[in-house]
This record gives structure tokens, C-alpha cells and sequence, in this order.
């Protein structure tokens, strides 16, 4: 599909000398506007299919950093041997038409001096098209870097929680402490090997079961977990570790701080356009005005994480009140196309 665009491109691009030289036929010789637009097109082909070949030579001749005097003598051989072609071309085409040699357009000289012009023009569009194509691969290997780099804080992040779980327990139960450290080391690997930037609901799912599995073993019946998620919205995708950083937030705010039991409520529904999750709590809740001056970092990368991959097609919503509990929910579209401009949304620290 790239390369059909790109020679759509250059074939729009040909289209202004097209009209053009169709003009100047009219205007010097009195044809008619068909007849012109013919002998135009029999003029301007041979030079827009040279011209590939030009769009090539350029794609292997990158612009010299610093600049070198024979970079210059290269294509000025490169423009003379494009207006000979050219002209060559043109009589071949003509003399096959006229069953006759023909030596065509208005003189050698000037045929030759105008191919030079539409090298140039050939290369300066080719080396602007070439300088675009850099910049926007070095803005994605940009946003790449920045997606591993804030995927990868995350493993440290939920490490350093689930540890300290372990640690917890050892004094206390032994047992259970060494259960955790299996399910930990279980949950460990998933989130080291996975590299993508979306998975499947059910695949996040399964990891934040294991992730469950731990907390549970620390809380006991201080923890509950109500799960609400539709068959459809299972094989949509999310950003990864999306819902595990929604659940580890609700447990280290809602459940850890509390000794009454919580309860939290996962949700997952899903539209043709949209997948929306709803991690709640019931726990102490916080003043959603004071958010934005916490110290947390998990949401705050989970936003990040949505700028790059959604720009302003997926939001994160927050909801709370001192006492009444927390909710998180977080909608992001379907669709292939995942690279836009920012998310907006209330600053977070409460993870």
C-alpha cells in the first residue's frame, strides 16, 4: 500500500507539467485542448517514468552533512544524462507514432535545458520527501523508546509492591509467603517477556488474576473482588498491564490503609468503537481536588503510556470522595490506527 501511495504521488505530481506543456502546445502550435493534452503526454511520460529512476538514484545519493562541491558535480551529471534520456526517449516515442525519424521538441538546446529543470525539480521534491520520511521515523522511534521506557518502569513498579507483600508474610505465615513468591515469580515473567504495546483483555486478565492471587494471600478476607466482564469485550485490545495498574492502585489505596474489608469492583464492557473498564473501590476514597499534587506515579504513567499510543481518542476518568471510595475508568477506542496528538483528563497522583 506504501509504494501505490508513493507512485500515486509522484503520478499527481506530474500532472501540473502535464497541463503545462499541454499550454505552451496550444498556445505555440494552435492545436486543439485534446490534441495538445496527447502530444503533452507524450512529452511529459517518458520524463515522469525517468523520473522514478531519478526518485531512486536520490534515495541512494543522501544529502552530504557537511556539504561536499561533488555532491553537486553528481547530479549535475545526473541532470545532463536525465535530459539526454529524456530527449531520446521522446524522439523514440515519436519517430514509433510517425513511422519516421523524428527529432522532437522545440530545439535540442532548450529540450535539454528543460529535462535539467525537471531533474531538479525530481530531486528537490525526492530529497524533501526523503527528509519527511526521516523525521517522522525518528518522531516514531521516539514514541517507541518512550513507550518501552515508561512499559519497563512499570515492572519495577509492580515488583517492589508485590515483594513487599511477600515480605510481610514471612514473619507471619511462612506458608503462604512462599505461595506468593511463586505466584509472584509466575507474574514476573509474563510482565518481562511481554513486549507488545496491546494485548487482548482475556491475556490481561489472566495477569492480573495472578497479581489477585498474591494480594489475596496477604489480605485474606480483607480483600473481595466482584468481576463483571462481557464475552464481547474479552478479545479487545487495551494498552498492557492497563487494568493491572487500575486493580494495583485500588488495592494499595482502597484495601492496604484500611482494616475493615473491601471490596473491589472490576469491570468490562464493550461497543463497536470502544472498550470501557471500571476498577472501584469502596475503601477511604480521596479529594479528587488533591490528586493532582500526589506523589503517585502509576496512573501518571498509565496517561503517559495513552497519550503516545491514543493521543485524545481515549480518556481515564477519576472519581472520588473522602470516605466514599475511588473509581478509575478507562475508555479506549478500537481501532488500527493508534498514534494521535494528547490525552487530556485530570492530572493523577493517587497511584
Amino acid at each position: 500500500m506504501a509504494r501505490g501511495w508513493l507512485w500515486l504521488q509522484l503520478a499527481i505530481a506530474w500532472l501540473p507539467m502535464w497541463a503545462l506543456f499541454a499550454a505552451l502546445v496550444v498556445m505555440v502550435h494552435g492545436l486543439s485542448i485534446a490534441a495538445a493534452a496527447i502530444v503533452s503526454l507524450r512529452m511529459t511520460g517518458p520524463g515522469a517514468v525517468l523520473g522514478i529512476g531519478v526518485y531512486r538514484f536520490v534515495s541512494r545519493m543522501p544529502w552530504p552533512h557537511p556539504f561536499r562541491v561533488a555532491f553537486v558535480g553528481i547530479h549535475v551529471l545526473a541532470a545532463i544524462a536525465y535530459a539526454v534520456s529524456w530527449f531520446a526517449l521522446v524522439s523514440l516515442l515519436e519517430s514509433v507514432i510517425e513511422g519516421r525519424l523524428v527529432i522532437s521538441g522545440p530545439g535540442i538546446g532548450l529540450f535539454l535545458l528543460t529535462g535539467v529543470w525537471l531533474y531538479l525539480m525530481v530531486a528537490g521534491v525526492a530529497y524533501a520527501n526523503l527528509a519527511a520520511q526521516r523525521t517522522a521515523m525518528m518522531q516514531a522511534q521516539a514514541a517507541r523508546m518512550q513507550l518501552d521506557n515508561l512499559r519497563s518502569q512499570l515492572h519495577p513498579h509492580f515488583l517492589f509492591n508485590a515483594l513487599h507483600t511477600v515480605v510481610q508474610l514471612i514473619p507471619v505465615d511462612p506458608k503462604a509467603a512462599a505461595e506468593a513468591a511463586e505466584q509472584l515469580a509466575d507474574a514476573l515473567r509474563i510482565a518481562i517477556e511481554e513486549k507488545r504495546d496491546l494485548v487482548p483483555l482475556a491475556e490481561e486478565w489472566t495477569f492480573v488474576e495472578r497479581y489477585l492471587a498474591i494480594e489475596g494471600i496477604r489480605f485474606g478476607e480483607r480483600l473481595s473482588v466482584r468481576v463483571s466482564i462481557e464475552d464481547a469485550a474479552q478479545e479487545l485490545l487495551l494498552p498492557s498491564f492497563a487494568l493491572q495498574t487500575l486493580v494495583e492502585n485500588a488495592v494499595r489505596h482502597g484495601a492496604a490503609p484500611r482494616v475493615e474489608a473491601t471490596t473491589l469492583h472490576i469491570s468490562a464492557t464493550a461497543t463497536d468503537r470502544a472498550l470501557t473498564m471500571q476498577v472501584s473501590d469502596d475503601g477511604m476514597g480521596v479529594d479528587i481536588g488533591t490528586i493532582g499534587s500526589g506523589a503517585g506515579t502509576g496512573l501518571r504513567r498509565l496517561r503517559e503510556r495513552m497519550r503516545w499510543l491514543y493521543g485524545d481518542r481515549a480518556r481515564l476518568e477519576l472519581a472520588s470522595e473522602p470516605g466514599g471510595g475511588f473509581a478509575a475508568t478507562l475508555i479506549v477506542p478500537q481501532s488500527a490506527n493508534i498514534a494521535d496528538a494528547t490525552l487530556g483528563g485530570v492530572d493523577d497522583g493517587h497511584a
